[in-house]
């Protein structure tokens, strides 16, 4: 255990410092090793479906006494306890002889393998799912629900990760701040920490060695936490949070650098609850919504009806600020069991994206019908864009069907070199075009994003990377047409400079995010923002190239990083 004066680093997810004492946040008791094999997969099914409704209730309960911020968080908790396609895997786990808890454990393993493979925000979504099965486990075991310690005074929570039920209830004067070894920066979680206003650091190595009780210090804005930390040290992260609060002080409205030039600033969604928790921050509208969540784990499509419902929820919610839909992204790691082209060595560069819905016409043409009826209902701002397009025939192929069914705005995602260098044929054809630097980052780099010893290689700050971004915009100068970004590497605030001086008009991010890419951006003039993106391309290395962007900017804006 650690009781020594050191320096650990993470995530920043919720700015603000704090310090005071660790409380340690137990584990889940998990999977009973002394439970019997299941031999009647009816009786034991119902028993699971009984603790997971139960898990349901109990959350929809702890939502009615949250605060207002927090009830869409655990409203979505509790339907991921009820999801029929998790009950139906536990179904299956029991069938081939698994205990209980075991066949919970196992299924929402899948299950959770599925969101990570959708990346981003989706991604983040798996730490909701682990709530769900802990809290099912404990039920199946008649155990107390696992939950944050009681404690008198104020602390600081540590946790490998933090349930979002958890951090929904929390109280800021007693919870000066979290740390998790785990997690994300678009997690419920972090979202929730920021909407209450406590300090939060994610993906901090090593916290789990602290010792219960010894003191900590955090900078919730840059991601650092001292252990054991000086009257100094202290003073000195409080003085830094002073500063970040001064640079985002007056962070509102629209998006433009500091000579006015215009950027959309938009929020990434995937379910009808996240448009509605987005639509009430400062931004303006989505730059990208993940229909595939409707898609998933489901034994068959949804309906024409379920998809206009659903889509002209999310349109509503938005009101009259633009809406950019992602039709289907499926295949690869996002496999649907109604639509199972075969296996394939190398699903990544598979059929995948719009080549799954040319192998199966009749996904796309319900989706775009029910797009389209909602527009009518509606008349929202609704753009509309297809993912993992390649070739000039790919683009057409997509844009005849779009607008044959009445479609105001018909894009692509840019996220294959191919589509990024041919950019300007491509937007010949079609409306705008969106940049998902996940992906593109992926296959410029050819480095699986989802490798973790590969890291180095799938940042956006890649000159390769930026080049092909470049091109992206160069096309879109010379057709005029909208170039946006929707992948994470548009909520970062340096990164957003950069992005805006290669010529990209709209970033769409975590909504959290907002207020300090505007911020930033408003500290900058876009001739400022130019010479930053030239640093960045020129730069042999992504690491000189951040340094080479980070000697121009003003020095307000550090305190934002």
């Amino acid at each position: 255990m650690s009781t020594g004066h050191s320096v650990l680093h993470g995530i920043g997810v919720s700015a603000g410092t704090a310090a005071a004492p660790v409380a340690i946040v137990r584990p889940a008791p998990g999977v009973d090793t002394n439970e019997p094999a299941c031999t009647d997969p009816e009786v034991d099914g119902a028993r699971v479906r009984e603790a997971l409704a139960t898990v349901s209730n109990s959350l929809k309960e702890r939502m009615e006494t949250a605060p207002e911020e927090s009830k869409p968080i655990l409203k979505a908790t509790a339907k991921l306890a009820s999801d029929r396609g998790l009950a139906k895997g536990i179904d299956k786990k029991l069938k081939k002889g698994f205990g209980v808890t075991a066949a919970v454990e196992a299924a929402v393993e899948e299950y959770a393998e599925m969101l990570r493979g959708l990346g981003g925000y989706m991604a983040e979504r798996a730490t909701d799912l682990y709530d769900v099965r802990d809290r099912a486990m404990c039920e199946l075991r008649g155990l107390p629900a696992p939950g944050v310690p009681s404690f008198d005074e104020p602390v600081i929570l540590v946790a490998r990760d933090l349930a979002p039920a958890e951090t929904a209830t929390l109280n800021p004067e007693k919870v000066k701040g979290i740390i998790t070894e785990i997690g994300g920066p678009t997690s419920h979680t972090a979202i929730l920490a920021a909407q209450l206003g406590i300090p939060a650091i994610v993906k901090v190595t090593g916290i789990l060695d602290i010792t219960e009780g010894h003191m900590l210090a955090l900078d919730g804005g840059v991601g650092e936490v001292i252990v054991n930390p000086t009257d100094e040290e202290v003073e000195l992260l409080e003085a830094r949070s002073r500063h970040r609060a001064t640079a985002l002080a007056g962070s509102s409205g629209e998006g433009a650098t500091y000579d006015g030039y215009k950027v959309k600033l938009l929020a990434n969604i995937g379910t009808i609850d996240d448009a509605e928790r987005a639509a009430k921050f400062d931004l303006e509208g989505s730059g990208l919504f993940r229909t595939e969540f409707l898609f998933l784990d489901r034994a068959d499509a949804p309906s024409l009806e379920e998809q206009t419902e659903t889509y002209t929820k999310v349109l509503q919610a938005f009101g009259d600020r633009r809406v950019v839909v992602r039709t289907l992204d499926a295949g690869a790691d996002k496999p649907l069991s109604f639509a199972d082209l075969g296996k394939e060595e190398n699903p990544a560069l598979g059929r995948r994206g719009l080549r799954l819905c040319q192998a199966r016409e009749d996904l796309i043409d319900t989706q775009l019908t029910a797009l389209a009826a909602a527009y009518e209902a509606t008349k929202a701002d609704l753009w509309v864009m297809a993912p993992m397009v390649s070739t000039l025939e790919e683009a057409q192929w997509f844009a005849d069907k779009a607008r044959g069914v009445g479609l105001p705005k018909v894009g692509i995602m840019i996220e294959v070199p191919a589509a990024a260098i041919r950019a300007d044929q491509m937007l010949s054809i079609v409306d705008f075009a969106s940049i998902g630097t996940n992906d593109l980052t992926q296959y410029t780099m050819a480095a699986d994003r989802m490798d973790g010893e590969l890291a180095p290689l799938l940042t956006a700050w890649q000159p390769a990377v930026l080049q092909m971004i470049k091109f992206a915009c160069e096309g879109g100068r010379s057709t005029g047409k909208s170039i946006g970004v929707c992948g994470e590497a548009g909520g970062d605030p340096l990164l957003a400079l950069v992005l805006t001086g290669l010529g990209v008009g709209s970033l769409s991010m975590a909504p959290t995010k907002v207020n300090a890419v505007r911020a930033a951006l408003r500290l900058h003039d876009l001739a400022t923002c130019q010479q930053m993106a030239a640093y960045a391309l020129d730069a042999p290395t992504a690491e000189e190239g951040r340094n080479n962007v980070l000697k121009l900017v003003s020095p307000t804006m550090l305190a934002l990083l």
